[in-house]
């Protein structure tokens, strides 16, 4: 089985990117939070940042491009190239509102119109570069707007193409992330998809890696998001068995601080990242939505690590 690290806006980033690989190291790719590019300007600062050579060494990192214009998607795939990158993955999964009404991310599923006519230029383009300066392409999608049949017709588009894999969310935007995947979707996209397939979404643990792999032996990839973030050691357990301990989470959490300290400047702002951080960590723990509530009351860095310093002695695994 080959590990995917999902690219999580705000979450998955240089720094936290850098802290997983250095402690686990476990993922076959790491996928970056996506690019927005706009008329004005390819990459901002902030990604041009997170997508630095220099911020993601020893790691297999694939930059994924938040648009609906073929142009721009050109533009950022070549801006990418010069920095070494030759896998680009394109987001069509996000079901944020300020992303759908503007027809990108899942939006743009609801224009199968427009999405062939966009795979048409990028690949007429692509299939003009000279051999080695090609890019491999990948999507990670859902599977709809509003219904799973809808992929019946966004199906075809993918197969039309030759992408390098495609991600599959088994759920439509309606869902965000609420409910459970629709797997019966999942095997009918799973029988009629053409490339390979990654499955994505809602494993949480061993059990839950279990139940899938069990009922799709097939698959032979997979991509995790909130649990990893929420249990660093969730691959290496599924590998071996072995479970996190208090002591990996401290580490963990200690070098997250660090990393933050170090990109940010400024504890104040590393404080609302730690803030987030908790929103995940904290599930760990025995009481573990009393232990989110006292951090996120802190208001200053000070405070944050006087309760730090109170409640780590205390804290207790759920076994």
């Amino acid at each position: 089985m080959q590990f995917y690290l999902a690219p999580m806006e705000a979450v998955t980033g240089f720094v936290y990117r850098k802290v997983y690989h250095s402690m686990f190291g476990d993922m076959d790719k790491y996928f970056a939070p996506f690019i927005t590019p706009t008329q004005k300007k390819i990459l901002k600062t902030k990604e041009r940042k997170d997508v630095a050579p220099e911020n993601n060494i020893g790691m297999y990192m694939v930059p994924q491009i938040l648009t609906n214009n073929a142009e721009q998607f050109i533009e950022t795939c070549e801006f990418l190239g010069k920095q070494g990158y030759k896998e680009i993955n394109l987001n069509l999964g996000c079901p944020a509102p300020t992303v759908v009404t503007k027809e990108r991310g899942s939006g743009f599923l609801g224009e199968t119109v427009k999405l062939e006519r966009f795979f048409e230029e990028v690949y007429r383009w692509n299939n003009g570069l000279q051999e080695g300066e090609k890019f491999q392409i990948s999507v990670k999608t859902r599977l709809g707007l509003e219904d799973a049949e809808e992929f019946e017709e966004i199906l075809p588009i993918y197969n039309n193409y030759p992408f390098k894999e495609v991600i599959i969310h088994p759920r439509v935007r309606r869902d965000f992330y609420k409910g459970t995947p629709d797997l019966d979707a999942f095997a009918k996209a799973l029988e009629s998809c053409k490339h390979s397939v990654c499955y994505n979404g809602d494993i949480f643990s061993v059990e839950d890696y279990v139940k899938l792999t069990t009922q799709f032996p097939q698959i032979d990839k997979m991509m995790l998001g909130r649990g990893v973030i929420t249990n660093p050691g969730l691959v290496r357990e599924i590998k071996t068995g072995c479970k996190i301990t208090k002591e990996e989470l401290r580490q963990y959490h200690d070098a997250l601080y660090a990393g933050y300290l170090q990109d940010l400047g400024a504890e104040t702002d590393v404080l609302f990242k730690m803030k987030e951080v908790w929103f995940y960590l904290g599930t760990n723990f025995q009481n573990g939505d009393k232990i989110i509530k006292k951090v996120c009351k802190a208001k200053r860095p000070d405070e944050y690590k006087k309760i730090l310093k109170e409640i780590w002695p205390t804290l207790k695994m759920i076994s």
